[in-house]
This record gives C-alpha cells, sequence and structure tokens, in this order.
C-alpha cells in the first residue's frame, strides 16, 4: 500500500461475516491492526483511539463512513480513507477464505480524487420539442421556473390557448450543437402562430433556417435524439411522449438545471503527441471513429476535445496508440500503480487465481451490492476494482494485471451497454490474442454483460481455474502512456509461461511495424517527414530508410503519405525488434555532385531522372544535352552553374531553327497520311 504505516480498523458487522486477522496482516505487512465487532456503535471508542494517535487510518467500512468523517471532524483529523470488505468479499458464501481479498482492498484503499471541473451556466432557457399537447403541458408545469419555449413538429389538432403565456411555434429542427447553457440550433418550417386561431393552432408562413439558442432542450417528440450518445449530453433530455413515468422524470430535471453546474473534465489532451495528420493527410483515426459523443473533431495536425461534450467513456484513452490522450480519473500511472498494490498484498496474503473485476460505479457497484445481500455474494477470488466507466481501460492496464499475476481480467457491463463497446472489444480482442499467444490461456481477459446479480455469479463461476505464472513482475508504473505500456508488454512477456518471439494482431492495434515495397521506394524520405513518432528516419549523409518499431504506433501517416504506396501496415508485438537497435529497410548508393562530389540523393533516381528528360524533353537533347549534367549537381553547385550560364529553364527557350527541308519533309508527310487515309 502507498503508506505501510496505516492502521487498519476491521470490523465483523455484528458478526455477521468472518475476518482472519493473521491473513491480513500477511497482505498489509507493517499496519497495526484493531479488529472489532461493532466499530459504528459500541467499539467506537476504539476508532477514537486510533485518530488520537495520529496516524494514517483506513477504516474497513464505507456504509458508515458519514459517521467516522465527523467523528474525526471533531478533532481535525484528516487523514482517513475507506474500503468496502464486506460486499465485495465478506458477504458470500466463499467468506471464510476471502481473507487475501479483504488484503487487497485494503492495501489498494486511496481517497477519492479531486477533478478539475468545468462549469456550465445555465439562465433556464428552455426549448421543449414535441409533436402535440403534451409539450404544450410540460411547458405548464415548468413555467413558474424556466423561461419557456415550445417547438412543435408537424402539429395537427393542437387547440388554442387561452391565455399565451409562452411561445408555441412551429419548426422540425434540422441541426443542434453545444451543451447545457449553450445549445445552438437550426429550424427549418418555422413559423408564428396565428393569434386568430379558433378551432385549432394555426401558423403563418413557415421560413427553414431559423437559428435559436437555449439553456436546456426537453425532448419530447419521440423522433431520433438530437445528439449522439443522448444521455451523456449535459442539458439535453428525452423521453418517450407514450410513457407518462419518462416524461415526469424529464420534467422534473429539466426544472432543477438552473444555476452553476460542474462537470469533470475526464481527458487530458496533449496536442503534440497526436498523430491525427501531417500535411493535410490523415493518419490515426482511433479516437474520432471511436467516440460515441461526438466530442472529438479534427483541428489540424491533431484532434480537439470539448469537455463540455465528453461524457467520460474513455474509449478514446484506452485507444489512443500515443498517449495523447489519457484518462485523468484516474490517470493510467494511479491506476496501474493500484493494481500492483492490490495484487501484491493478495499474494502475500495467500491468495490464488486472482480474477480482477473491473466495474463501474453506476451499474457495477450496485449489482455487486445486490449479490452480496440477496445472493451468494462474489466469489473469493474475485477482486473487484472500481473506475469511472469500463471502457476507459487500455491493453497497458490489462497486460500490468496480467504481468502482476492476476489470472483473469473481467469487465462488467451492462446487458445492453448505454453506448457502442466496440472499442472495448477491440481491446480485449488485442489483450486476449497476445495472453493466449504467451501461455495464460484462452479467454483471459473477458466481458460480463450481466443486469441480473445470481447472472453475474454464475458467469464468474464458469471462469476455469488456471496455472498462475512463477515469477509475477513488481514493476513500478512510470512515466507517460506510452511508456506504460511499452513496459507493461515487456513485463508480460517477462513474465509469461510459454513467451514467443512474436505475436500478429488485428488492426487497430497500438503496435507493430511497416512492410516496404523496397522496388517501389525512392527514398523521397515523405514518409519520415510524416512520422510523428520518429519510427521511421532518414541519415544525413546516406540515401537510406531506417524503421525502429518500439516507436511505430501504426498511425498509418507514413502509408497515407507515401507518393508510391510502398509502404504496408503490420500490426503485431516483436518482442525481439522491440530491443533490436534501428534497423535499415532500405538502402543505396549516393549520386555524387559532377562538380564538387557531394553526395546528393540516390544513384537510380538521378540516372532515372536524366534517362526521362533525354528521352522524354527537347531541352535536354541534341545541343541542348550540357543541360543534363545541372541534374547532375547538388544544390548549391546547380545554383552557381546556372547563374554563369544565364540558364532559366522557366524562362521561354528558343526552339530548333527549321530549315526549308525539315518544311519540305512535313509536307511530304501529310500527303502521305492523307493518301492513306
Amino acid at each position: 500500500m502507498a503508506d505501510a504505516k496505516r492502521h487498519l480498523m476491521i470490523c465483523t458487522c455484528e458478526r455477521s461475516m468472518p475476518l482472519d486477522r493473521e491473513v491480513i496482516a500477511r497482505g498489509c505487512g507493517g499496519c497495526g491492526i484493531t479488529q472489532a465487532n461493532h466499530l459504528c456503535g459500541a467499539d467506537l471508542p476504539l476508532f477514537r483511539e486510533a485518530i488520537a494517535r495520529g496516524e494514517p487510518v483506513t477504516v474497513a467500512c464505507t456504509q458508515e463512513a458519514p459517521l467516522f468523517r465527523e467523528v474525526a471532524a471533531e478533532t481535525s483529523f484528516v487523514d482517513l480513507i475507506f474500503a468496502n470488505i464486506r460486499e465485495n468479499g465478506g458477504w458470500s458464501k466463499d467468506a471464510g477464505s476471502a481473507g487475501p481479498k479483504a488484503a487487497a482492498l485494503l492495501a489498494a484503499a486511496e481517497p477519492e480524487q479531486a477533478v478539475a471541473p468545468i462549469s456550465f451556466e445555465s439562465d433556464g432557457i428552455i426549448l421543449i420539442y414535441g409533436r402535440d399537447e403534451a409539450a404544450i403541458e410540460a411547458g405548464r408545469r415548468l413555467a413558474g421556473r424556466l423561461d419557456i419555449t415550445v417547438l412543435l413538429s408537424h402539429p395537427e389538432n393542437v387547440a388554442p390557448r387561452p391565455v399565451d403565456d409562452f411561445p408555441v411555434l412551429k419548426g422540425d429542427i434540422r441541426t443542434a450543437h453545444g451543451h447545457l447553457g449553450a445549445f445552438e440550433l437550426t429550424i427549418d418550417g418555422f413559423a408564428l402562430p396565428s393569434p386568430s386561431s379558433r378551432e385549432v393552432l394555426r401558423f403563418g408562413v413557415s421560413r427553414d433556417g431559423a437559428v435559436s439558442n437555449c439553456d436546456i432542450i426537453l425532448d419530447l417528440t419521440g423522433n431520433p435524439p438530437l445528439f449522439p450518445a443522448p444521455d451523456l449530453r449535459a442539458g439535453y433530455l428525452r423521453a418517450d411522449p407514450r410513457d407518462p413515468l419518462a416524461v415526469e422524470r424529464a420534467i422534473f430535471q429539466a426544472g432543477d438545471l438552473v444555476g452553476t453546474f460542474d462537470k469533470p473534465v475526464f481527458i487530458r489532451f496533449d496536442a503534440s503527441l497526436c498523430a491525427h495528420s501531417r500535411s493535410g493527410i490523415t493518419g490515426c483515426r482511433r479516437c474520432l471513429d471511436l467516440c460515441p459523443a461526438g466530442a472529438i473533431t479534427p483541428n489540424g495536425d491533431a484532434v480537439a476535445i470539448d469537455p463540455a461534450i465528453c461524457g467520460g467513456c474513455g474509449f478514446c484513452a484506452a485507444a489512443c496508440p500515443t498517449g495523447a490522450a489519457t484518462y485523468a480519473v484516474p490517470g493510467p500511472e494511479g491506476q496501474i500503480g493500484r493494481l500492483r498494490t492490490m495484487l501484491s498484498a493478495y499474494h502475500a496474503a495467500g491468495g490464488r487465481q486472482a480474477t480482477v473485476l473491473f466495474h463501474d460505479a453506476d451499474h457495477g457497484e450496485p449489482l455487486v451490492d445486490a449479490l452480496a445481500r440477496y445472493g451468494d455474494g462474489l466469489p473469493a477470488n474475485v477482486i473487484p476494482f472500481r473506475v469511472n466507466e469500463v471502457t476507459q481501460v487500455g491493453p497497458e492496464s490489462i497486460a500490468a494485471t496480467l504481468a502482476y499475476g492476476g489470472s483473469d481480467v473481467v469487465f462488467l457491463t451492462r446487458e445492453r451497454p448505454r453506448h457502442d463497446i466496440a472499442g472495448l472489444r477491440q481491446v480485449v480482442d488485442w489483450s486476449n490474442t497476445t495472453a493466449t499467444a504467451l501461455g495464460f490461456g484462452s479467454d483471459a481477459v473477458r466481458i460480463i454483460q450481466a443486469d441480473d446479480p445470481d447472472r453475474l455469479r454464475a458467469d464468474l463461476d464458469d471462469i476455469p481455474l488456471r496455472g498462475e505464472i512463477a515469477e509475477p513482475s513488481s514493476f513500478m508504473p512510470l512515466g507517460g502512456r506510452r511508456s506504460l505500456m511499452e513496459t507493461a508488454f515487456r513485463e508480460l512477456h517477462h513474465a509469461a509461461p510459454s513467451p514467443v518471439e512474436r505475436i500478429a494482431l488485428s488492426q487497430g492495434a497500438p503496435f507493430g511495424s511497416v512492410d516496404l515495397d523496397v522496388g517501389r521506394c525512392t527514398l523521397c524520405h515523405a514518409c519520415v517527414t510524416a512520422c510523428p513518432t520518429g519510427a521511421l528516419s532518414a541519415e544525413p549523409d546516406r540515401p537510406m530508410l531506417r524503421f525502429a518499431e518500439i516507436a511505430c504506433v501504426q498511425c498509418g501517416l507514413c502509408e497515407a503519405t507515401c507518393p508510391e504506396d510502398a509502404i504496408t501496415l503490420d500490426p503485431r508485438l516483436d518482442f525481439v525488434a522491440w530491443e533490436a537497435p534501428r534497423r535499415t529497410l532500405k538502402e543505396e548508393e549516393p549520386f555524387l555532385c559532377i562538380s564538387c562530389g557531394t553526395p546528393f540523393g540516390t544513384k537510380s533516381t538521378i540516372e532515372r531522372i536524366v534517362a526521362k528528360l533525354e528521352e522524354k524533353h527537347w531541352m535536354y537533347r541534341g545541343a541542348n544535352a550540357n543541360h543534363l549534367d545541372l541534374v547532375r549537381m547538388c544544390e548549391n553547385c546547380r545554383a552557381t552553374a546556372m547563374v554563369h550560364e544565364g540558364f532559366d529553364p522557366s524562362a521561354p527557350q528558343r526552339r530548333p531553327v527549321l530549315t526549308t527541308d525539315d518544311f519540305l519533309r512535313a509536307r511530304d508527310a501529310g500527303k502521305d497520311s492523307g493518301s492513306a487515309g
């Protein structure tokens, strides 16, 4: 654990679960331990004694955390963190053997991380978008709290209101942009109501392209959503008008969206590491293709991530091959550090066959809680690991888990996830391919989609027992995300039961090589200029192309940039190539300047250019053949020769003088072709 001197307060919760103090002590070596049966009640003085000593304290209870914080505040004690060993292990049919898991959870317990927020300002200007009187009724319900405008799409048989206390307009939203406090809508068929409407509400002349701004949108049309991943868009509320309960819930939520609201900035982004584009040519599109919320857009050579739209799914961070995008809560270094601490404590306490269960707080935590309260609880070897979103977990964390001695990695999602989890499936696929090839067993990484606690337990019980690695890694997670990725996979290879040198991966993997068609390559070095990581390089004094596989992120910029189509990507893990020095993909003899002997270009390229000019262009034939020497000179000598000889290839050139014989031959040739016709 981060601080080996922490004092652990463990409790049987009124003897509702067994505790093995000795096992916990082995896993959390160096920690003092106080054991109680009713720490939040009769044994509360034990807690007061512990904080009075001034030692950092970890309490093995989250249910009564408010009480313990209140008691600690009486003496201004702040170094207090909590771990849940009851629902996560003690309340289980396997509780008698859950001591190592309790040690792991206590060792890895950390305080909640503070995240820099972004703020939204909403003045309560709401657009209610509907089809009929249900939208107008929602407006009446909210009129006392919000500034209401109702927009009806193709309204029919809507009765006029006795008093127009808020605008009711007609139109269809063509496009919608923005977020809470800053929506901008483009509306077609926009029209104002006629004040003389009698039996039904009628509207005047309509127009397209009207622009409207609002703070909140309440969509009651029942149509497809205005935004991708609509549940992630702050300020956009949507309900099926045929579902009264959903409409009530949306109206209630809308009424509270006035004021200032903070939202975490989920993603840290370093544009200097982005491999999206160079010189107008697109390379890596992983984040753009995966983002469900539409928060990522091209921005020159990099992309831009709008934190106000970002829903925090973490797909971009998990897929980014360079580390330009990293998750902030927690970052990859902190996440892998917790995994290291947790698995180290688990093994030190005698635990075996550890399965790490990644889950979120919104779905996974209540499911684990329900399984503990009403079912068989989690198996003793399943260690839950809460993250903000399971889709934020990248291949580096999976590789680290297996390298640290975890037997299996499981991601818990809803049966019907809120957004497509294709990115997670891709990461699981790469990781399984690697784990299988290295001897960790097939399906060591898996996704469980469950909404029922008993289904979760059954799926966890179906995971087969595996052989354990002889020497788990203990590497410290240091450096940026790309460096962590490389280290984690190296350590995975070192710890592997059956290490192999090379593993083929599917397209989109963050590691690999490039295949060069040597015959096509002209050593123009356009690929070197485009490569954002320096994986491809040139040498200043010899025409060659070199490659360092460890630096390649498979962004595709070299493949897209190459004018000769000589490069293709080869996604793979090649552990030997990672350790090897740069290899030469192609090398040629340099051409030596005929004037000063300076090497420039390649011999084959200069000879090919000379041959083409001599064959195709009159400026370099006959009396002008000496102009070819300019091609054979280096840049400096060429400039000197052009000045001294007065040769300007861009100026109008004198064509050869034609004689009478030339005209006669041309005339005779024309007659012959005419008679032949």
